[in-house]
């Protein structure tokens, strides 16, 4: 094996396709044991939770075999949010974590996402050294040292109670209705647990899942579902999770579906004049809107912007030491109280501040007017590389200049599938519209 398996986030690909087939996870998972156990005694563990896809099974029992076969100790969680993995890995002590996900991908996709023992995604370091030994001969334990994997029954349960500490301690949530969507995914079960639990008339949408219908027609990337439910059940507000958990989106009680712009700004004004937001900064990706930003300049908190990537924004929220971040897409890191983006977490929040100030999430939702933002995922052929041509090279150029002083642009190629990502913000949308559909047929003409 000679191809760098690992993406922006992990390891992804089409499920018994090369690099999501069994062998390779056999690999992987035994490549992880080397990397991650450090001397001969059988004191290591990890800890493996998945999502809901039926491929989620042989990936699972393929890690397994390969990390008992270097000798760690596995922890089988079953079902659990991203982030309960990340979560678990700290408080059970364990070496590593290992999510089973392909995130807000269909259910024919799959991944893998690692942890290291202080509960963050591994480092380009870590993970250059994993995809060195994974080219080379994996040296197996003894047979005294084989590892042993039982199920962790409580692991769900553990996450849910945590979640709960994390806001007020007189927070209740009697008297609002909620819709959760979770997508059909892993929190199917902890997110309407804690919601519930917390006091809120809890409407349940995606929570039926049966392994293929992951992600569809419902979830972060599919919001309408909610929207028609809060509008239907008249809820008070309705959140939408994909199908690791580690993202979301909400509707407010119009219906009105909000990205996580606003989650992000309604948090850095609200912790900014509590004097808890470390560095009066917000820390987000180069997707957020120019509204955001204008806001936020406007009330003195600073934002700094980074690689798309919820891994990238961590990055810089530990090197900054600040404690809030995230993505336009809903990625939202609290990392007070957490090590990733945690939509769970993000929304029990968000409810708190309802409860709180008794406010109308239409209020709470709105803190900026968002620059028109347009986003065009271009689909690429296997190996193709349209960003290289210089034709397309010309024309992308020609249109910064359209929009300079106007607005801003912003070309790449997706880090988990086969796309070029093509958007702009403009204030003249008929401009917007045109800038990047001419960008976008140029991209498609080039491949």
């Amino acid at each position: 094996m000679t191809a760098k398996i690992f993406g922006t986030d992990g390891i992804r690909g089409t499920a018994n396709t090369y690099p999501m087939t069994a062998e390779m996870a056999l690999r992987v998972g035994a490549a992880v044991g080397r990397h991650f156990r450090r001397d001969g005694m059988n004191k290591h563990r990890a800890v493996i939770g998945k999502d809901t896809r039926r491929s989620g099974y042989m990936i699972e029992n393929a890690l397994t075999a390969g990390l008992t076969s270097t000798g760690m100790n596995v922890l089988l969680l079953g079902p659990v949010p991203t982030p309960a993995v990340a979560f678990l890995t700290r408080s059970m002590r364990a070496d590593l974590g290992i999510m089973i996900s392909a995130s807000h991908n269909p259910h024919h996709d799959n991944g893998i996402k690692l942890f290291g023992p202080d509960g963050f995604k591994l480092d380009d370091a870590s993970q250059d050294e994993i995809e060195r030994i994974l080219t080379g001969q994996i040296t197996p334990a003894k047979p005294i040292n084989i590892g042993r994997a039982r199920r962790i029954d409580d692991g769900r349960g553990r996450y849910v109670e945590y979640a709960k500490t994390t806001v007020p301690r007189a927070t209740r949530l009697t008297g609002l209705k909620v819709v959760v969507d979770c997508a059909n995914g892993a929190a199917y079960r902890a997110a309407p647990d804690v919601l519930w639990e917390m006091g809120a008339d809890v409407i349940p949408v995606g929570c039926a899942p049966d392994g293929f219908n992951i992600n569809l027609g419902c979830g972060s990337t599919a919001p309408q579902a909610t929207a028609d439910a809060v509008r239907h059940h008249g809820a008070d507000l309705g959140i939408c999770l994909d199908g690791d958990a580690d993202r979301i989106i909400l509707v407010d009680e119009m219906g009105r579906v909000v990205d996580g712009d606003q989650i992000m700004a309604l948090f850095a004004w609200q912790w900014s004049e509590a004097g808890t937001l470390a560095g009066d900064t917000l820390v987000a990706t180069v997707m957020s809107n120019l509204g955001l930003e204008r806001y936020l300049d406007g009330i003195g908190v600073t934002l700094e912007r980074t690689q798309v990537g919820d891994r990238h924004v961590v990055e810089r929220m530990r090197a900054g030491r600040f404690n809030l971040g995230g993505e336009q897409s809903g990625h939202i890191v609290m990392s007070d109280y957490a090590t990733t983006g945690d939509g769970l977490l993000a929304g029990l929040h968000f409810l708190a501040v309802m409860a709180q100030t008794g406010q109308p999430a239409s209020t709470l939702l709105h803190s900026f007017d968002p620059v028109p933002q347009l986003l065009r995922n271009v689909s690429l052929s296997n190996g193709a590389a349209p960003l290289s041509d210089a034709g397309v090279q010309r024309i992308i150029a020609d249109q910064e200049k359209r929009l300079e002083g106007k607005g801003r642009l912003l070309i790449r190629p997706s880090g988990t599938e086969p796309l070029i990502r093509v958007m702009a913000e403009c204030e003249d949308e008929a401009m917007l519209h045109d800038v990047v559909g001419t960008i976008a047929d140029a991209v498609r003409s080039a491949d």
